[in-house]
């Protein structure tokens, strides 16, 4: 470990190297001058300092002050070394940040004592934080992991729905990324982004209540048949209700308020403007978009100067005018995607689906 030494005394720096060394410890430094000393402390970590009281430019107080603001050094044991044993003077030290005490002239034994001491003190002290940090770095990767695999499960889930309903698993991969392009744009923050990532795939989970019948019929619904197609969001949400992640809890959010309006003439709860939760509102919005971008089994696909037409016009009626905005600051972006689909570029899967 190693042990600095400050004092404007020649003599005094050598007698306190003679005994520290004597008593084992090879490496320490001594410094004459103390703002050498502060420059060369800071470059490299010390582990015991030993600063002497009265030295001239600068004393031991303001030396230890200035060391103290040093992060590194918030914790190193510092020992003043004093000719006085005055009251004041040694609660000026302790203010200053000193650990113990040394008197002159030392007592040799006394001096080695203390400075096993402290130096036992500094390595425990050490090695927990090293510990510390290596269990914080385990608990990290473990929470990775656990997140990683919370991820891919919520992905293969949503794919079963998607092949379920006819699809081929690029819609929620689409949808994911249209509602995080106009996230993003929103000025959500990058967690808000992410999360919304990974939860939106699952806005459609609640379509594993609806019997096939209804699902894959190739003509026009039933006002009956309609209204259980409806409940698919309610489905939805009492599938990931009671979730303890920030995932699933948004997922089920998506999943209960993708079909309500900003004025009130969806279904889910007929909820109406800020009352929908805001990932409602976004994925609302992405699932339209490629709904209509893209060829279904009732229509052919709209052209994109279309899409964001009825977009505009839909802004304060369907859609969150906040998220139309942004929609349109984002055009190309969201454009680039489909402009891919169409490219002899296959569909980027969603991240936690791609094979190790």
């Amino acid at each position: 470990m190693l042990i600095g030494v400050v004092d404007d005394q020649r003599i005094t720096l050598d007698l306190v190297s003679a005994i520290l060394r004597k008593d084992g410890w090879d490496d320490v430094e001594v410094f004459s001058e103390p703002h050498k000393a502060l420059s060369a402390i800071r470059l490299r970590q010390f582990d015991l300092l030993l600063i002497d009281y009265q030295m001239p430019g600068m004393d031991g107080l303001q030396l230890m002050s200035a060391l103290r603001a040093v992060a590194e050094y918030a914790h190193v044991p510092m020992v003043m070394v004093t000719t006085t044993e005055e009251r004041e003077t040694r609660l000026s030290a302790i203010r200053a940040g000193a650990t113990d005490f040394v008197n002159k002239p030392f007592d040799p034994e006394e001096l080695k004592i203390r400075v096993r001491n402290l130096l036992a003190l500094r390595k425990a002290r050490v090695e927990l934080e090293e510990r510390a940090a290596n269990l914080s770095c385990e608990v990290t990767k473990a929470t990775e992991t656990i997140l990683r695999r919370e991820e891919e499960l919520i992905c293969r889930l949503a794919r079963a729905i998607e092949y379920r309903d006819g699809g081929t698993g690029e819609h929620i991969s689409r949808v994911a990324r249209n509602s995080k392009i106009i996230a993003e744009h929103l000025g959500a923050d990058s967690d808000f982004c992410k999360t919304l990532y990974l939860a939106a795939p699952l806005h459609d989970v609640g379509k594993i209540g609806v019997p096939d019948s209804i699902l894959n019929k190739p003509g026009n619904l039933s006002d009956q048949e309609r209204t259980i197609i409806d409940h698919h969001t309610t489905f939805g949400a009492h599938i990931l209700e009671g979730g303890e992640s920030k995932l699933i809890q948004m997922a089920c959010e998506i999943a209960l308020t993708h079909h309500e309006k900003w004025d009130g003439s969806g279904y889910g709860q007929g909820l109406a403007g800020d009352d929908i939760p805001l990932a409602g509102r976004i994925v609302a919005l992405a699932d339209v978009v490629d709904a209509l971008l893209t060829k279904r089994p009732y229509k052919e696909p709209w052209s994109f100067d279309d899409v964001c037409t009825f977009v505009h016009e839909q802004s304060e009626k369907h859609f969150d005018p906040d998220c139309v905005f942004a929609f349109e600051a984002a055009k190309s972006k969201i454009e680039a995607v489909y402009l891919e689909r169409h490219s002899d570029v296959l569909e980027r899967p969603h991240p936690a689906c791609r094979k190790a």
